[in-house]
């Protein structure tokens, strides 16, 4: 309506103007999220800032050598604010939001790779089992160069790099990659499928023993591990949890895991952002596997929501954590949707074990430390961590975080038999691990089996002796 007031106005200007308030809206909005009391002199920093903003617009919008789009330059705004905050914040368009969408519900068109930035490059934290880049041999901590030709700069949006690699079923994708030990960039060829990702696997392992392995937590994946537990319950007597590997996903997703196994009222987890009050997550399952014995299996791709449910088992010494240390992820993403169909991905909140144990940057340690077998130990040294990622979040109840250094204590076991190097054994333990192969999933069967020994002996009497 101020624009009508004033016909003479250029369109140059008036995209300024409207460019600015944008800036403005945006720049409040987060600094209004993200410091505990606004200071009012900071408040007007901004405004004076958003002159040097409209300059800036104007003198792109006349001189650029070539037009550009509204559209263009207020997304490129938003996205160079949320790429000064930490490395989860991001801006998502309307196509990616969806395909983010379709992410959590378990099915998208894509290669089927887990990427992270390091350093400002675009790595593979694991490929997904079974995708198009798992059965070309893309490997945990290969460096993403190119996409179809186009080189990812140092200024790449994590988002911006999987829109790029997503796309329709059948359609190709050229990938460039960088792998430690090969002089030569490698380049792969791959067809897009449709990424089905069954978050549960289960199997039985010996009478009585189960195996539950989570992929990741989606809209389905509570719901899907009743339905897989179900109808075990009968006979089992002994539970083997494997969240190795597992990225994390919803927040809801990982509470409805964590109540299968706790008594109802039990915390689960809690959640504290700026401005809110503590919000915590409470057990409501009526009839959960309670007093089943449970080792939980991690490793350094367990991330966020693995993290929350590993955290909440050993809170409450309903499970022993077998292991190395997990990612380090403690931080809770919002998605608040725009009107035109993007959205922002806005780190709001950090989540916090029942003990009020902040995981960002320091991870879960196991109870039980148990390093993969010798062959996987260069694999498991490329694989990065949450503090390892530019621009993380720090852990306010561990401030040394950032120098600690993990110390494990080696665990004898038996090298793998029959097994290429190094990337082939990773690879069997980003697949589906067989228990007579994996060292891992061995020692958890041990300590089961070690429990249920120790619980059957008969009590000891003693009978008091006369002395002579």
């Amino acid at each position: 309506m101020i624009l009508k007031k004033f016909p003479k106005i250029t369109k140059a200007v008036r995209v300024t103007f409207l460019l600015a308030i944008l800036f403005g809206l945006v720049l409040s909005f987060v600094l209004n999220h993200s410091v505990t009391h606004p200071v009012l002199a900071e408040e007007e920093d901004i405004y004076k800032e958003l002159k040097i903003f409209s300059e800036a617009i104007s003198m792109l919008q006349k001189n650029y050598v070539e037009p550009v789009k509204t559209k263009d330059i207020s997304y490129g705004a938003i996205r160079g604010i949320l790429n000064t905050l930490d490395a989860h914040s991001s801006f998502m368009t309307p196509e990616v939001y969806k395909e983010m969408q379709i992410d959590t519900k378990g099915e998208f068109g894509g290669l089927g790779i887990q990427i992270g930035l390091k350093g400002g490059r675009v790595v593979v934290i694991a490929p997904i089992d079974g995708t198009p880049a798992h059965r070309a041999g893309i490997k945990a901590g290969d460096m993403i160069l190119e996409v179809d030709g186009q080189a990812f700069t140092k200024e790449i949006n994590l988002m911006d790099a999987v829109n790029k690699m997503r796309g329709s079923p059948g359609t190709a994708v050229s990938l460039t990659i960088g792998r430690e030990g090969q002089p030569e960039p490698l380049t792969f060829r791959l067809t897009r499928e449709i990424i089905q990702i069954k978050s549960v696997k289960s199997k039985m392992l010996e009478p009585g023993i189960a195996y539950i392995r989570l992929v990741q937590f989606q809209e389905q994946t509570g719901k899907d591990l009743i339905d897989a537990l179900d109808p075990l319950r009968k006979d089992l007597h002994s539970l083997v949890l494997d969240l190795r590997n597992n990225p994390g996903g919803l927040l809801t997703a990982a509470v409805e895991v964590s109540e299968v196994f706790l008594p109802a009222g039990k915390a689960i987890v809690s959640i504290r952002g700026r401005n809110t009050k503590e919000n915590e997550f409470v057990a409501k399952n009526a009839n959960p596997i309670d007093g089943t014995p449970i080792v939980v299996l991690v490793n350094n791709g367990s991330a966020s929501a693995s993290e929350i449910v590993a955290g909440a088992l050993q809170d409450w010494g309903r499970a022993v954590v077998l292991g190395t240390q997990t990612f380090g992820k403690g931080s809770v993403q919002t998605i608040l949707p725009l009107s035109d169909g993007s959205a922002l991905r806005l780190t709001t909140a950090k989540y916090y074990t029942p003990k009020g144990r902040s995981i960002q940057n320091t991870g879960i340690t196991p109870d039980v430390i148990l390093e993969p077998p010798a062959a996987l130990q260069n694999a498991k040294n490329r694989m990065i961590r949450e503090k390892d990622l530019d621009r993380h979040l720090k852990n306010e109840t561990a401030p040394d975080a950032e120098t600690s250094k993990e110390v494990p204590i080696p665990s004898p076991t038996p090298s793998l038999p029959d097994r290429s190097p190094v990337d082939s054994a990773l690879e069997d333990l980003v697949t589906d691990p067989d228990p007579l192969k994996d060292p891992q999933v061995q020692k958890a069967v041990d300590l089961l089996k070690t429990w249920r020994i120790f619980k059957n002996l008969p009590p000891t009497h003693t009978t008091a002796q006369n002395a002579p």
